[in-house]
């Protein structure tokens, strides 16, 4: 029995399972213009491999780690990285066709490539997301992203950065900061995801790569607003700071005061 899957049941409260994978984007190919960002793909569950490579597939494309226009790695690298066969790769790559969120083209440059983009915000649309979630799991998620965001932070002030590694942090900071507003959240998203990776720690990646994922849907459906912009490009400096001046109270502090914001958003759109 296959699972049939569209668009609006793929925004509902229950994220992808938590993924994890000690390597970069750049040794999957999965790079989407991310560089550096978490990488999104470890070896699915024989007894759920359909299922659990659509939800792989769809954290990718949801988080923006394959952003619109590009395409998935070869069929090839993907099965031997998700550790199934190619048949149910392609059966994954097929679903996700049907619902919308991928182009398949055949030929010397064809490939599977992501159509999907995140809706416009409407009237209606948070009240409607965190009805399908739930209050009490709304509350749950945002605590969740707190623990793991502010964890993250704290261990990689402790870590003794490489050279390279300030340079992919400094790169995500200016990437957050130089972007358009269509472009906002998903390289918002890239920043966040970059401090879990540096760490080294893989469950931690994809701890953090879940705990966004929950509330994606929710922070899609409120407009980019340029003084909330201008307010997180200053919280963000703050963290990139104190992580690169190894100071963990003080990216912890950080992380937490601009989690708080995000939530008060949040709250106030839902007022």
């Amino acid at each position: 029995m296959r699972m049939e899957i569209s668009p609006a049941e793929a925004s509902v409260s229950r994220p992808p399972a938590a993924v994890a994978s000690g390597s970069r984007l750049a040794a999957t190919g999965m790079t989407g213009g991310i560089t550096g960002v978490v990488s999104l793909l470890r070896p699915v569950r024989a007894g759920n491999a359909f299922e659990e490579t659509v939800e792989r597939l769809l954290q990718a494309i949801k988080l923006g780690v394959v952003p619109h226009g590009e395409k998935l790695p070869p069929e090839r690298e993907l099965a031997t990285r998700l550790g199934i066969s190619r048949v149910t790769l392609r059966e994954a790559i097929r679903a996700l066709q049907e619902a919308g969120y991928l182009d398949v083209r055949r030929g010397r440059y064809g490939g599977a490539f992501v159509v999907y983009r995140p809706p416009s915000p409407r009237k209606g649309d948070l009240r409607r997301a965190v009805t399908r979630m739930g209050e009490d799991d709304l509350e749950d998620a945002l605590t969740f992203r707190m623990a793991v965001e502010c964890g993250a932070a704290r261990v990689l002030a402790t870590t003794d950065l490489t050279e390279r590694q300030r340079e992919t942090l400094d790169a995500r900071l200016a990437g957050v900061n130089d972007a358009a507003p269509s472009d906002y959240r998903r390289m918002d998203i890239a920043f966040h995801l970059a401090i879990a990776e540096l760490t080294g720690s893989p469950l931690l990646a994809a701890a953090c790569a879940d705990a966004r994922l929950r509330v994606t849907d929710l922070l899609n459906a409120i407009p980019v607003l340029r003084p909330n912009i201008e307010h997180a490009a200053a919280q963000h400096a703050a963290i990139a700071a104190a992580i690169l001046d190894g100071d963990p109270e003080a990216a912890e502090r950080a992380v937490a005061e601009h989690l708080e914001g995000t939530a008060a958003l949040l709250r106030g759109f839902l007022a």
